[in-house]
């Protein structure tokens, strides 16, 4: 609604709270949040294009400028530093796909990854690139949100990617709808009642440039950065199904 009001690419951080019966490693019911969106000019790219500038940069900045932090959590929790390249390895996800299969891992067709895949595809991807970070794009449209732009030349995949790190996703992001009889469509096909999201629907109504974005959880890039096996040692006080205090 932001880009829609003449801003062309905004973002924020700040608390998110999410109402889910997660119990993982990897999952919490409160967590510091980095959103942003943006206008596109061209192709969804250039939303991965700032993920990839954005991310080398902070890795490089923790290497160069947190070295007695990164010590003290390695004595205490040992890890391997990150390996990433300095232009970001990209994947269609029919290649992550195809990588799988080679490697003898079975996934349901245009589905998502589940945990167990991503992490297979995180050592191979590691073994054949020696890269930690990775972005897969071009997502099956089936198993993403309502709001993704489906793709121009097939629709049944979609203008999206996930971003990884050690083999676990830390981003997602994609090209949102912005055509606002094509939004109600899509969420009538998800079964999510007109009533409920008239609002924001109705903003594109007025008019609204092609625009992306993506959200990432900061804990669990914290987590996975420093080979931490669970997101509650990122977190001072972490929030999650069974834990409000202290």
């Amino acid at each position: 609604m932001a880009i829609c009001g003449g801003f062309r690419r905004v973002f924020e951080v700040g608390p998110v709270f999410r109402a889910e019966d997660s119990n993982t490693h990897r999952h919490l019911c409160e967590f510091v949040g980095l959103d942003a969106e943006m206008e596109i000019m061209r192709h969804y790219f250039e939303v991965c294009d700032i993920v990839d500038g954005l991310f080398v940069e902070i890795f490089r900045h923790l290497n160069e400028n947190c070295k007695r932090e990164l010590e003290a959590i390695n004595r205490q929790y040992p890890f391997e530093p990150l390996k990433y390249l300095e232009s970001t390895l990209r994947l269609s996800y029919e290649e992550g796909i195809q990588m799988l299969k080679e490697a003898g891992t079975e996934i349901e067709p245009m589905g998502d990854l589940n945990t167990e895949a991503e992490k297979k595809l995180g050592q191979l991807v590691r073994e054949k690139y020696d890269t930690e970070f990775f972005i897969l794009y071009r997502y099956p449209l089936a198993a993403r949100p309502f709001y993704t732009m489906p793709c121009y030349e097939n629709p049944a995949y979609s203008n999206s990617f996930d971003v990884f790190l050690r083999g676990e996703e830390i981003i997602s992001g994609a090209q949102r709808i912005h055509e606002p009889e094509l939004l109600a469509k899509r969420a009538a096909e998800h079964g999510i009642g007109k009533s409920s999201i008239k609002s924001y629907v109705d903003s594109f109504r007025y008019g609204a440039p092609p625009h992306g974005g993506f959200g990432v959880g900061l804990e669990r890039v914290v987590m996975l950065f420093c080979g931490l096996s669970n997101v509650r040692l990122a977190s001072l006080f972490p929030r999650d199904p069974q834990r409000l205090s202290p």
